[in-house]
């Protein structure tokens, strides 16, 4: 009866081992790769109706030409511009993201989908923060 336990509890202890996933090591894939400085800006609180511009850098972290094939955004509240020409490897470039504000209320997100051929071809960043109701207009 020992034995049969032993055997089973070995058993498990066998199948958990090789389920674990291997640590993630650095990809040494070659191609073109987009790093990010941050993923992420919050703007934190603005009243109903500004707008918030913020510029994303990116560097090609990779071996070969990067090249941007779409941007994507979440509502036509949020708009982009970005680099239409290759970005050679080494070399940085700028996603400038514009959020307008108005009819939004409350805590927001939104996500902007970067389109590439890089390794890593879709990677995102987004704007978060707190729309306040709008500025009331001082009586004189």
């Amino acid at each position: 009866m020992k034995q049969v336990l032993f055997t089973i509890l070995a058993l498990f202890v066998s199948v958990a081992v090789f389920a674990q996933k291997p640590v993630a090591e650095k990809s040494t894939q070659a191609g073109p790769r987009i790093t990010f400085e941050e993923s992420e800006y919050n703007f934190g609180d603005i009243y109903q109706g500004d707008k918030v511009e913020h510029v994303f850098t990116f560097e090609n972290t990779g071996t070969e030409p990067l090249i941007l094939t779409n941007v994507n955004v979440t509502c036509g509240c949020t708009a982009t511009d970005w680099p239409r020409n290759p970005v050679a490897p080494g070399d940085t470039a700028q996603l400038k993201v514009t959020f307008n504000s108005a009819g939004k209320m409350g805590g927001q997100t939104k996500v902007i989908t970067i389109i590439s051929n890089a390794v890593n071809s879709q990677e995102r960043v987004k704007m978060v923060g707190n729309i306040l109701p709008p500025k009331k207009e001082e009586t004189k």
